[in-house]
């Protein structure tokens, strides 16, 4: 089954996100402001593309899902749902959907439906200009000033690292809570960027996340 071309009633939310090694006291604020409401595990594969930092895809339980970036305002950034697919999934949806969102070159394709296994072993994986990611995810549920806030521990292709989330539908208010959290000198970066940075598609920053200069040294 599929549904492409996704248009959906939920208004798009204004989203911050950071990653580090650890947040110290931004963790510790984070529960003293709520309690844990939501726990989630789940493994998935981003597909990175070296021409396109604006349609993030990610496969889940043989899922599809791209998202289009449609604004940045005030350095937060809003996501908006652009294809949902399943697996086996049709060439015609590949190629018309799927490849749109990478903005690299087709491939030939040698099947007219692929599982996920074959999509990205046959079609992924020998593109030069494309790769995937295994993402291993444990989510923590906030509800902090009326914003959707999460924690989460990450394993990208093995390397560990914590993401910090904070979403609404009002700026005002995701602004707000960075500040009530401690998260005003933290870049804003999404998955999509943190991933390439990760596996080296994208170079890592000048600059450390909290704003100051990265130290190469021991």
């Amino acid at each position: 089954m599929l549904s492409t071309s996704v248009q959906e009633s939920v208004t798009p939310r204004y989203e911050f996100r950071a990653f580090a090694q650890s947040f110290g006291l931004v963790e510790d604020k984070i529960r003293s402001f709520s309690a844990c409401e939501k726990y989630r595990e789940s493994r998935e594969v981003y597909i990175l593309s070296a021409d396109n930092n604006e349609n993030n895809t990610k496969i889940r339980d043989k899922r599809m899902d791209i998202k289009v970036l449609e604004k940045k305002e005030q350095g937060l950034e809003q996501w908006s749902p652009r294809m949902k697919g399943e697996f086996p999934m049709a060439v015609a949806t590949l190629r018309d959907e799927v490849f749109t969102a990478f903005g690299v070159s087709v491939p030939q394709f040698e099947r007219s439906r692929y599982t996920l296994s074959q999509f990205l072993n046959e079609v992924i994986k020998p593109h030069r200009d494309l790769s995937a990611a295994q993402v291993f995810k444990c989510r923590f549920g906030f509800t902090v000033n009326g914003c959707i806030t999460e924690m989460a521990d990450l394993l990208v292709n093995g390397a560990a690292i914590k993401t910090v989330a904070v979403e609404s539908e009002d700026i005002a208010m995701v602004l707000q809570t960075q500040e009530m959290l401690g998260l005003r000198e933290y870049e804003n970066v999404n998955y999509l960027l943190a991933i390439k940075r990760i596996i080296g598609m994208e170079p890592l920053p000048a600059r450390h996340p909290r704003g100051g200069e990265r130290d190469d040294g021991n």
